[in-house]
């Protein structure tokens, strides 16, 4: 398949279309490297070196490459390999040898025979008074390790299931307490836990609207019209809005990607970040119970985040003039299927961008400019939770990242409250928990060679400049290792770290910048010998810094985290302490909320936020939104 030939407007970044996945895996499979009995995690599009990308001009040949990563039953090892559509060959196969493939589909059905021809399994929902096996909803997850009387090699997961009364009820109200198995679904091995039996809830906690009496009918019509059409022009992947522009992309581990974002400064096309993700997460359970104990799911990097988006609706996900982008993904049989809507764009009000009134004249004049923002956003539904990203563009210059975590939390059967587990309704508590993100971004100030300096704001001393104590002051000082740049978050410092270019000078002679400001946010809470740890180490600060490594652009907890033995990822890519000064350097920031949870948290939980902030800082050389004209409909 020559590239160039078929697609001659393809631009480095675009995502893969259906043909070109379909003709790597033919590619991949006529190689012989892999059995029949092979299935598919994902497949994309390899990114290409950055220096082609920066310096790409339509229509200009390069080497496509897809990249397919999957499991071979038959062998019992996951794989790794880059197909080039250009030359139509194998460029580059490997056997993973510690860590797998994501999970996916085929593996859940798989478990779900499996555990249907174990009697242990078998016997002990019969024990629990279960006759008909097709009302059991079985909880695929991730093992985090394999128990040592299985194989090495073996794929396994955890099962942990609930009752349906009904195909249609919420299966989550009931949790058969006490039953966990791991599952080998190449060999077929089970290991049945049985913690012992416990009453199965009655209380249905429905949440779908037509089964929830007593709906609210007093909440009138909200419509948001623009009869001239949204403000954003779309060409492809490309997005221009308002002074931004920027690509987008869907990546199965990370889900959403930007690309190249900048900002017109007056005619000048003005770098910011080369690339910006999510680059794992991981989900620390601080339940030490049989049920909860071993839970950390790396949510990206084991269950493949971005293969699991939501088809978005309008008037229910999104609301206004909407733009969708689909997002075509490899199913495990290696064919590929297209996911309507599974990024959304639209534009929101977003109240008063900058405001004064002149009380010097006779008569009072106010001056009032209405803030807008361009939204950009995924949904992903993983198991009993939903993940939302939102990047929000502002006017001003300014970059934000909205985290949304809705769904359902995770419960036990008991009637008695623990300290790490609160009730959350009649004979049912709630473990607590983290959901700890990590966001890869690549940073590009007017430039790759950028520096990174921790702000932090502390008193003056006391004395001549001083005199009264009163006085505090800005401070900051460079990070010149990856080791100085492991840093967490100080709200009582007011903390924050700002990417410099120390070969741009603004008006005023200071380095250009943006600042990372950070949302008050905890690290991981579970001990440092702690699985957990060994494999989210990440977790452990909230501030990495890395020199760009096209190798690692993988994962923050490493590029197989499904079953790795832990350490991969930021604990080894810093292990070198290199330099991260005046050069092209990575920020890696983690965030993400504890969550205790509370009655109003059950049947569903109200949606929590997390985030941070990028801000100009001296990257302008004056507020950059006073183009902005008056709001036309502003009036008395």
């Amino acid at each position: 398949m020559n590239v160039t030939a078929e697609r001659l407007e393809l631009h480095p970044l675009d995502p893969c279309s259906a043909d070109e996945l379909s003709c790597s895996v033919k590619i991949l499979r006529d190689s012989g490297n892999l059995s029949q009995n092979t299935m598919f995690s994902c497949g994309y599009a390899a990114e290409p070196p950055k220096d082609l990308v920066l310096g790409f001009e339509t229509g200009a040949s390069f080497d496509r490459v897809v990249r397919l990563i999957g499991h071979d039953r038959e062998q019992g090892q996951s794989f790794d390999a880059r197909v080039s559509l250009t030359s139509s060959q194998v460029t580059t196969f490997a056997w993973i040898d510690d860590g797998q493939a994501p999970i996916n589909s085929s593996d859940y059905r798989k478990m779900l025979e499996v555990l249907a021809a174990n009697d242990e399994w078998v016997a002990a929902l019969e024990k629990r008074g279960i006759e008909d096996f097709s009302l059991v909803h079985i909880e695929p997850w991730v093992a985090g390790a394999r128990p040592p009387e299985m194989k090495p090699n073996a794929r396994v997961f955890r099962a942990i299931a609930f009752l349906h009364e009904h195909p249609d009820d919420n299966p989550y109200a009931r949790p058969l307490e006490g039953l966990v198995a791991m599952v080998d679904v190449d060999g077929g091995q089970v290991i049945v836990e049985d913690h012992g039996v416990a009453p199965i809830p009655t209380d249905p906690a429905e949440y779908a609207a037509d089964r929830v009496p007593n709906l609210r009918k007093d909440l009138k019509p909200l419509i948001i019209t623009q009869p001239d059409g949204p403000s954003f022009d779309v060409d492809g992947r490309f997005v221009r809005w308002q002074k931004w522009q920027f690509r987008i992309s869907v990546q199965p581990i990370e889900g959403l990607v930007l690309h190249d974002v900048r900002y017109d400064d007056d005619g000048r096309e003005r770098s910011i970040l080369y690339r910006a993700a999510l680059a794992d997460m991981v989900v620390p359970y601080g339940d030490a119970s049989p049920m909860h104990s071993w839970k950390h799911a790396l949510d990206a990097g084991e269950a493949a985040l971005g293969q699991s988006a939501n088809s978005l609706k309008l008037g229910c996900d999104c609301l206004g003039e909407i733009h969708y982008f689909n997002n075509t993904i490899l199913r495990p049989d290696g064919e590929p299927v297209e996911v309507q809507n599974a990024v959304c764009m639209h534009e929101e009000d977003y109240g008063i961008l900058w405001k004064h009134t002149n009380v010097l004249k006779d008569e009072p004049s106010p001056e009032v400019r209405r803030s807008r923002r361009l939204v950009v956003s995924m949904i992903h539904t993983l198991g009993n939770y939903e993940y939302g990203f939102y990047w929000y563009f502002y006017l001003d210059g300014t970059i934000q990242m909205e985290v949304k975590l809705t769904g359902m939390v995770g419960v036990s059967v008991t009637e008695e409250a623990t300290d790490s587990a609160p009730i959350v309704a009649a004979t049912m508590s709630s473990p607590i928990h983290q959901h700890i993100f990590c966001f890869r971004l690549d940073f590009n100030v007017d430039g790759t060679n950028n520096s990174v300096y921790e702000m932090e704001v502390e008193p003056s001393p006391v004395g001549d400049q001083n005199p009264h104590n009163s006085g505090f002051r800005s401070v900051g000082r460079v990070l010149r290792t990856e080791d100085e740049a492991m840093r967490n978050i100080d709200p009582s410092r007011s903390r924050n770290w700002r990417v410099v270019n120390p070969n741009v000078k603004n008006a005023y002679g200071n380095p250009v910048g943006y600042k990372l400001l950070p949302q008050a946010s905890s690290t991981m809470l579970a001990g440092e010998g702690s699985l957990h740890a060994k494999r989210g180490g990440f977790a452990k600060h909230n501030l990495w810094v890395t020199p760009y490594a096209p190798d690692e652009l993988d994962a923050a907890a490493g590029p197989f985290s499904n079953l790795h033995s832990g350490g991969a990822g930021l604990p080894a890519y810093t292990a070198g302490n290199r330099s991260i000064q005046n050069t092209d350097l990575v920020v890696w920031h983690c965030l993400g909320v504890t969550h205790v949870p509370r009655p109003e948290d059950w049947p569903i939980m109200p949606v929590e936020y997390a985030g941070f902030t990028l801000l100009p800082v001296g990257f302008f050389d004056r507020n950059p939104s006073m183009d902005v004209a008056p709001a036309s409909h502003c009036h008395d």
